[in-house]
Parts: structure tokens; C-alpha cells; sequence
């Protein structure tokens, strides 16, 4: 791809925005940043002047999206609004920075896509194909910039990327030699019309693949199972509820790998030593993604044993007096958290003291109910979602108010006894309270900490 001298607008200022424009200015582009942000929140803003990169702030001028060669547009902000309208009448191709990334790599990219589970599916796919000696790399939506890994990328090697459904909307030759699709579950309603424009969205992980590669999908998640006709790809299947005629599944506590006839043992649950049942389904998708690239058996068996999950992903903080404090702020949506919840067994007093609340997506609440009900000795409501959670979840447990993650911890503790759990797994996004959900993971492992050191 050429962009010397091409005046390219890069459109959003965090994090794959920033690198994004980085990368074009070296490569010689003309480049503009563009955000709807005050110049004084962006904090970026100096570096990018002082590299020749041009930066308008505070709005989006129509005339910058018409007059430019290209335009890159950053994940976090929506294909919907009218300058990109004005952009695409005008004739200019508007790609994402996966997309353009895509564009430079070298080697093979596998991606990774779904409502959850990417970044741990991610992360344990990259020490799978490390652990088994060949060239890898991770990134994307798990953190660092895909576009960051191009000079970095190698002929012989794999590029894991995770992937979200936004990141997904404006791509347009990316190319997956293993593409998986993990579930599709409601998020993101707020930006979505409606749950067929959002699995629309996630199909694109198939849009370029050929009969040479190799889709991944999870039978027991309808969305994901239809996909089936949306790629080309040779399908590689899992279930953790049923047998499959050819894929990987679950036979009593052994992962099976069935194809072409030939049925060999890949792990036992015992073997996996991160919590819940959710986490046997993204071993059973990282399993065969190892094999797609020709990972040994031994090997990752070797490694799922070793692996010890992802930051803010149920991830155990502290025991305060018999009192253990769990992080999954990653738990954005309600599928996740009852995903959390169902990993930690019902008992008799209930255990779990669960913190949900943040920013609303579009989310209905009420499926949470149920395993409230049955699980949770207490709630603990914060952020702009606290009434709609209320309301939809009513009489299923006692609810507190916190005005912060620290009242909110404090009162966990205050609620607990010997033996309970205290849950962060918000259902939300973190923007009312928090720069993202790294951010509300550390805040409250930092107030769980500085309790700790308080006893």
C-alpha cells in the first residue's frame, strides 16, 4: 500500500489512533488527527505536532473527511456519523486500523472475535504457538495496537488479534488464515440497531477467507453456529455440551479432538486451572486454533496447565479475614457476568456479594435475576446503570448503594463472612466512572488491597 505524500485523516485520538498516525508519518503520508475532544484532553496532542502530524480538536469539520486521500477511522468512534456519510459520498474509502495494519503485515494473522472471551482465547493462542516454538506475536483489541506489530512481523510467523465487533465494521481485505468466532451474546445495543446488525458486524472476521483456511465456531452458541455459510473456510467446531461428528468437545472430563475419523484425547478439565465453565469453552477455541497452525498436542497440553488467565478476568485479588476478592471487570456485559457468577457454585448460606453497575449499554438486566436469586448473599450497585439494574433485578437480593469502588469494596467486606466472595463483574461499560475497565479493575484492586494492609 502507498501513502507517501497521500493526505490521510486518522479519526479518533486514543490509543491505535495515536499509533496509527505514527506509522503513516514515518511512512511519509500527510497526516491529521482529527478527535471531537478539546485539544487540552489530549494528552497525545504535543508528541503528534512535534512529528509534523497537523491536529483539529473539538469537532469534525466536513471538510477535512472530503478533502482527504484516505481516512482511519479509530474503533471507539461510530461509522454512523455524518461526516464519514459525507466522506464516502465524496468518494474517499474510509478503512479501520486493523484494516490498515492488514495491509502491512507480514506472516499469518489469526484472529479472535466474539462477546466474550477474546482476550483470554487471545492470550492463551499466543503462549500456545510461543510455547511450541514458532514466531508469534499478540494484539488488537487486547492492548497494543495491531498497526504497532508490522515492523515486527515476520513471513514465517503468526500475528494474533483480538478483535472487537467495532474494529470489525471497516475492514475490507483483511485476511485471516484462522478466524474464531467465540459467541455472539447481547453488548454494544447502544451502538447497534439491533443484534443482526451486531453478529453482521462480528461475520466480517470471515470476510476474505479462503478454502486454505480455517473458521473456528462454538456449536452450542446459535449466532456463532450460523456462521457456517458466512465463510469459505474449512470450519473447525467446539462444544462443551454435546458430542460433534467432527471438531472438539467434551466426553465426561476429557477435551476430545475428532477429524476425519480419527478421535484423539487433547486435555482433562483437570488440566485447565482457570475457574468456570466458560473458560473450558475458550481452551476448547484456542486448542484448535494451536492445532490449525501446527502446535503439538504434548506442548499445549503442557501450557494449558501452566496458564494462569488474563488481568481483570477472574482474576483472585485478596483474602481479608476468610473474605476473597475477585476482579472481573472485564465483565462489560450480562452474559459475561453470568458467566462469573455461574463459576463460582451455589451454596447454602449464599457466598457471593457481586458489585454490578456502570455505564448502560442498551442492556436488559433482567436474565441476571435468577442466579442473583440463587447465588448472592448481596448486591452492590454503582454507576449511571445503578436504578435499571435495581429495577430489573427487584426483589431477587438486598441491594446497597456505593458511591464509589472503594464504598463499594469497604461495604463488601462490611457484608462478608468467613467463606463469601466478593465479585466485581459490573455488566457495563466503565466510561461514567473510569478511562476503561483496566482502569476499574485497578481502582478496585487497589481499594481491596489497601483494606488488606488495613487488617
Amino acid at each position: 500500500m502507498q501513502v507517501d505524500g497521500k493526505h490521510i485523516l486518522i479519526v479518533g485520538l486514543a490509543r491505535s489512533g495515536v499509533a496509527a498516525a505514527e506509522f503513516l508519518a514515518r511512512r511519509g503520508a500527510r497526516v491529521t488527527v482529527n478527535d471531537a475532544k478539546p485539544e487540552a484532553e489530549l494528552n497525545d496532542a504535543p508528541r503528534l505536532r512535534a512529528q509534523g502530524i497537523d491536529v483539529v480538536a473539538g469537532a469534525h469539520p466536513l471538510a477535512l473527511f472530503e478533502n482527504a486521500d484516505l481516512i482511519v477511522a479509530s474503533p471507539g468512534v461510530p461509522l454512523a456519523l455524518p461526516p464519514f456519510q459525507h466522506a464516502k459520498a465524496a468518494g474517499v474509502p474510509v478503512i479501520s486500523e486493523i484494516e490498515l495494519a492488514a495491509r502491512f503485515l507480514r506472516g499469518r494473522l489469526v484472529g479472535i472475535t466474539g462477546s466474550n472471551g477474546k482476550t483470554t482465547t487471545t492470550t492463551l493462542i499466543g503462549e500456545l504457538l510461543k510455547d511450541a516454538g514458532l514466531p508469534v506475536q499478540v494484539g488488537g483489541n487486547i492492548g497494543t495496537p495491531l498497526i504497532s506489530l508490522v515492523e515486527s512481523s515476520r513471513e514465517d510467523g503468526f500475528t494474533v488479534v483480538e478483535l472487537s465487533s467495532f474494529q470489525l465494521e471497516a475492514v475490507q481485505t483483511l485476511h485471516l488464515f484462522v478466524a474464531l468466532l467465540l459467541n455472539i451474546t447481547p453488548d454494544h445495543l447502544d451502538r447497534y440497531d439491533s443484534m443482526a446488525d451486531y453478529a453482521a458486524a462480528k461475520a466480517n472476521i470471515f470476510l476474505n477467507q479462503t478454502a486454505q483456511d480455517v473458521a473456528v465456531l462454538n456449536e452450542d452458541n446459535d449466532w456463532s453456529a450460523s456462521m457456517r455459510e458466512r465463510t469459505q473456510a474449512r470450519v473447525l467446531a467446539f462444544s462443551r455440551l454435546r458430542e460433534l461428528g467432527e471438531g472438539v468437545f467434551l466426553r465426561g472430563d476429557q477435551i476430545v479432538s475428532r477429524q476425519q475419523g480419527q478421535e484423539q484425547v487433547l486435555l482433562s478439565l483437570a488440566d485447565i486451572p482457570i475457574p468456570g465453565a466458560h473458560n473450558v469453552e475458550n481452551v476448547m477455541a484456542a486448542l484448535l486454533a494451536g492445532l490449525a497452525c501446527g502446535a503439538p498436542v504434548a506442548s499445549m497440553r503442557e501450557t494449558v496447565r501452566n496458564f494462569k488467565g488474563v488481568e481483570h478476568r477472574l482474576e483472585f485479588v485478596a483474602d481479608i479475614n476468610g473474605v476473597r476478592f475477585y476482579n472481573d471487570s472485564k465483565a462489560t456485559n450480562v452474559d459475561a457476568a453470568i458467566k462469573c457468577l455461574e463459576a463460582f457454585p451455589a451454596t447454602d448460606p449464599k457466598s457471593v456479594i457481586v458489585i454490578l453497575g456502570g455505564k448502560d449499554k442498551g442492556s436488559d438486566y433482567a436474565p441476571l435475576a435468577p442466579l442473583v436469586r440463587e447465588r448472592c448473599a448481596q448486591v452492590i450497585l454503582i454507576g449511571a446503570a445503578a436504578d435499571k439494574i435495581a429495577a430489573a433485578l427487584g426483589d431477587a437480593a438486598p441491594l446497597l448503594r456505593a458511591a464509589t469502588m472503594a464504598d463499594a469494596v469497604a461495604q463488601g467486606l462490611a457484608a462478608g463472612a468467613p467463606g463469601s466472595i466478593v465479585l466485581l463483574a459490573p455488566a457495563c461499560a466503565s466510561f461514567d466512572m473510569f478511562d476503561n475497565y483496566e482502569h476499574r479493575g485497578r481502582v478496585f484492586k487497589d481499594a481491596v488491597r489497601q483494606l488488606a494492609a488495613e487488617k
